[in-house]
C-alpha cells in the first residue's frame, strides 16, 4: 500500500497478495482449457522454432533462398511495407523457417526444425486463405487449430486454401526434421 501525501489517499495494488484475489481454485478450472494449455506448452517446448536465441533476421537462407520469416495476406502473397502501413487488417499468416535457427546443440550440432505456417484470424467471421507457393513448403499439415484443439490434421498442399473460423488461430507444419 503506497499513501499519497498531496491528498491524503490510499492505493492498493494487487500485484500478487496472498487472498482471494489471485487464488486459483484449481477444482473449478476448465479442464479443456487446461488439457490444451498443457498440449501448448509441451509442443513448444518439442520445437525450437518457437524458443529461438535471435531475433529473426528476414534474409533468405543460404542454400534454400527462403527467409527465416515471411508475413503473408490471405490471397498468399507476400505482405509489402505498404500492407503493414493499412489501418485495418482482419487477417495475416507467418512463416517461420526451421532450417535458420541460428542455433547449436550440445555437441556443437546445427539445429534444425520443422518449419511453420500460422494464420491468425481476427475477423469474427471465417475466412479462407490461400497457402504459400511451394518454395516455401510443398505441404502442409494441421499441427493446432483453436477452435477443435490438437488435431492429427490434414494435409494440403502448397497453394491450397483452407478455411480458417473466425477469431482463431491455426497451425501447420511442414516437417523438416524426421522424428
Amino acid at each position: 500500500m503506497t499513501r499519497s501525501a498531496e491528498r491524503k489517499t490510499a492505493t492498493i495494488t494487487p500485484i500478487a497478495p496472498d487472498n482471494e484475489i489471485s487464488w486459483l481454485h484449481w477444482d473449478k478450472a476448465d479442464q479443456s482449457l487446461l488439457d490444451f494449455t498443457r498440449k501448448l506448452i509441451h509442443f513448444r517446448h518439442k520445437h525450437p522454432a518457437f524458443c529461438r536465441k535471435g531475433w529473426f533476421r528476414g534474409h533468405p537462407i543460404k542454400g534454400i533462398g527462403v527467409e527465416d520469416i515471411a508475413w503473408f495476406l490471405p490471397d498468399g502473397g507476400e505482405m509489402t511495407e505498404e500492407h503493414w502501413n493499412q489501418h485495418f487488417a482482419k487477417t495475416v499468416a507467418v512463416f517461420l523457417n526451421g532450417r535458420s535457427l541460428h542455433q547449436m546443440g550440445p555437441k556443437g550440432e546445427k539445429i534444425i526444425d520443422d518449419s511453420f505456417y500460422i494464420i491468425f484470424n481476427a475477423h469474427h467471421e471465417p475466412l479462407d486463405f490461400k497457402l504459400p507457393q511451394a518454395h516455401y513448403a510443398k505441404d502442409w499439415r494441421v499441427e493446432i487449430d483453436t477452435v477443435s484443439g490438437f488435431v492429427d490434421g490434414a494435409v494440403h498442399k502448397a497453394e491450397d486454401t483452407i478455411q480458417v473460423d473466425g477469431l482463431s488461430i491455426v497451425v501447420l507444419s511442414h516437417t523438416v526434421v524426421s522424428r
